[in-house]
């Protein structure tokens, strides 16, 4: 607020001094000039006549000669005065006009209701600096489950879009430099109801930046950087960063998977992107064989490293400038751009199994896979997507796999703020390596949980805020078992269309619990189930006597 009066008074210092110029001489004047009263005597306006008189008549109101009719000598000053005070205010509204219109005052206005409006969140939210595609998926996802958030992001035409989305609850944003301090404190960093920050913008020093300052402020807030460059990566780390979230490094992982245990990726997909889960599908992809990349950066040196020591896969890279990315340490290396049928055959497409399109350019990648499947229409293909207005055509292209940077970040950060448990349990069954005990999970989920309808994903720590029905009951030593939570609140002989995934007890990992196992102050507990399952859960978890049907009839 300081520094919007002190911008005010700076711009209109002169116009205010021209006013009190123009108002000073009026007055003292029309108290020097005299006139005659009803008497015929002489007589001279006093101060407090000549600043009321002086004030109506400059604002061109006009209520009359007062107290007596004027001299001609008065009437002439009062014409001089007239036209003084009304080219000064003139002057004086252009002037705050002007001032209204300044970018600085607007944007100083701007920045001061922004955070007031964060100083009175009174909820716990997520700060998210940037709001590209990435942005906007990601607060789209925390919209849906209620979760509150303030975005800082840098280019006004983002805000914009931000602006005219229709969330149901009010978002604050503000359009600034994320990685200046003072912006993040304004966003909420030092509000004790932040939750985390999470930082997405397309500039790796900026995320770092972004980082370094949320750890130096509140070195036990959860932090979360999206970052494609190993070096600052590393750096990131070194500053207690919680999660790294490399798109890249992700997609190659995801990839490595489709090959390899497809049915943990089928999994993995259907519970983490909210796919109707009746149209997810295993992909055939092929497990041995020549793979082709085109394009050796970020994305094409991720998908290398996962594969180079791979058995029974040979790769060949396509690079267009390889002075500047490098070559791959082993294995055939072709220059070009991989949109040329003679750089294809280079590469030996014909006894190609699999294509990866991973440059920076989507009109390339487009152009690679057409030329590919003219040349061996067989091929497995895998396409990145750079740009999210692109969709249209590269749904046309009709990918085995498509890869969208911006989608998979605000995935992976949409699990970790919302159910970071849903990372356990898929870590704990990758380790695992049991393809048949997934496929059968799997067909367990679909048919006879979900029945083929969208899955939602939620979690449940029992404690006083989420469980106090079970809280209350625990405490006094009183037994609940997770069967409690499984029935029907109309009719407990019904069971509730859902399924615990995990359950964390005594900070130990139970994979599927059993209905008979016994809760405890603290569990945690994973759920899959049809949306609106969630609703009826509540009952059990904060009404007494509804529990006590639950539990005993």
């Amino acid at each position: 607020m300081n520094t919007v009066i002190f911008l005010i008074m700076r711009r209109m210092r002169i116009p205010l001094l021209v006013l009190l110029t123009v108002y000073a001489v009026a007055i003292i004047g029309i108290t020097l000039i005299p006139g005659k009263d009803d008497a015929g005597n002489l007589w001279y306006m006093d101060f407090f006549h000549a600043v009321y008189f002086i004030s109506y008549t400059g604002t061109t109101i006009g209520f009359g000669e007062i107290p007596y009719e004027f001299s001609k000598l008065q009437r002439m000053w009062v014409i001089v005065t007239l036209y003084m005070t009304v080219i000064a205010w003139i002057y004086a509204i252009g002037a705050l006009l002007a001032l209204l219109q300044d970018e600085a005052l607007r944007n100083t206005i701007i920045e001061r209701r922004f955070a007031r409006i964060v100083r009175n969140i009174h909820e716990p939210f997520y700060l998210i600096c940037g709001y590209g595609d990435t942005g906007q998926a990601l607060v789209r996802a925390l919209e849906e489950k209620l979760m509150r958030s303030v975005v800082i992001e840098s280019q006004q035409e983002r805000i914009n879009v931000l602006t005219i989305e229709n969330y149901p609850v009010y978002i604050p944003k503000l359009c600034a430099d994320a990685s200046k301090p003072i912006y993040l404190v304004e966003g909420g960093l030092k509000n004790n109801y932040c939750a985390g920050v999470v930082a997405i913008t397309n500039d790796n020093l900026v995320n770092l930046h972004i980082a370094i300052t949320a750890k130096l402020l509140r070195p036990n807030l959860t932090v979360i950087g999206r970052v494609d460059s190993y070096e600052v990566a590393a750096n990131m780390d070194s500053f207690g960063t919680n999660y790294l979230i490399n798109p890249f490094d992700i997609f190659a992982r995801k990839l490595h998977t489709a090959i390899h245990t497809p049915d943990l990726l089928l999994l993995h997909e259907c519970l983490t992107n909210s796919l109707n889960i009746k149209s997810c599908e295993s992909l055939s992809s092929p497990q041995q064989g020549l793979w082709i990349i085109c394009g050796y950066g970020r994305f094409g040196k991720a998908i290398y490293e996962q594969f180079k020591n791979v058995a029974n896969i040979h790769l060949v890279v396509i690079e267009a400038a390889p002075g500047r990315t490098g070559y791959p340490s082993k294995g055939e290396f072709i220059t070009g751009r991989g949109t040329e049928a003679n750089t294809l055959q280079q590469a030996h497409i014909e006894q190609a199994v699999g294509i990866v399109a991973g440059t920076d350019d989507d009109v390339n990648n487009l152009s690679i896979i057409m030329t590919a499947k003219e040349l061996n229409p067989n091929l497995f293909v895998v396409i990145r997507q750079n740009k999210t207005y692109n969709q249209i055509i590269f749904k046309a292209i009709k990918a085995d796999i498509l890869m969208q940077p911006s989608k998979i970040i605000a995935s992976n950060i949409r699990v970790l703020l919302t159910t970071p448990l849903l990372v356990d349990f898929m870590r704990i069954i990758k380790r695992s390596g049991e393809q048949v005990w997934i496929r059968k999970l799997l067909k367990h989920i679909k048919q006879d949980i979900l029945h083929n309808t969208k899955p939602n994903i939620w979690e449940i720590t029992i404690n006083s805020e989420q469980a106090p029905a079970i809280y209350e009951e625990l405490s006094a030593n009183r037994p609940i078992s997770l069967d409690c939570l499984l029935r029907n609140p109309r009719e407990r002989d019904d069971m509730l269309e859902c399924l615990p995934l995990l359950l964390i007890h005594n900070e130990q990992p139970i994979l599927l619990p059993e209905r008979t196992k016994l809760l405890a102050i603290g569990d945690k507990i994973l759920w899959c189930g049809k949306h609106g399952v969630t609703a009826w859960m509540e009952w059990a978890l904060r009404d007494p006597v509804i529990l006590a049907y639950l539990k005993n009839g």
